[in-house]
């Protein structure tokens, strides 16, 4: 497994290094990609590596970045707090993220 370090020196080799340029927010149904107007349902991207990191002082400070490719072919990050995609999020969505090998 390769080391990716921090969330933000993960995030700066993703984008520099493997070409994930675009920021992905999740939303209800769907993840968005602000920059281009698009937006994905679970069957229209995959999640290429998860790599998780945890807060040394505070466990609020949790995280999970995902590594995602869409179907026309956008590379981008997506990140957020262990646990925090419930609620207003869909199902498919949820299972989407959830089932995914380390990086």
């Amino acid at each position: 497994m390769k080391d990716y370090g921090t969330l933000s020196e993960a995030m700066n080799k993703l984008k520099t290094e493997e070409g994930y340029t675009y920021d992905f927010n999740l939303l209800d149904e769907h993840l968005e990609n602000k920059k281009e107007g698009e937006k994905y349902k679970a069957d229209e991207f995959d999640v290429d590596k998860v790599l998780r990191f945890e807060g040394m002082s505070n466990p609020d400070d949790n995280s999970v970045l995902y590594a995602i490719t869409t179907k026309n072919g956008r590379k981008g990050l997506l990140t957020d707090a262990y646990g925090v995609y419930s609620g207003q999020v869909s199902k498919e969505l949820i299972e989407k993220l959830k089932v995914h090998p380390e990086a």
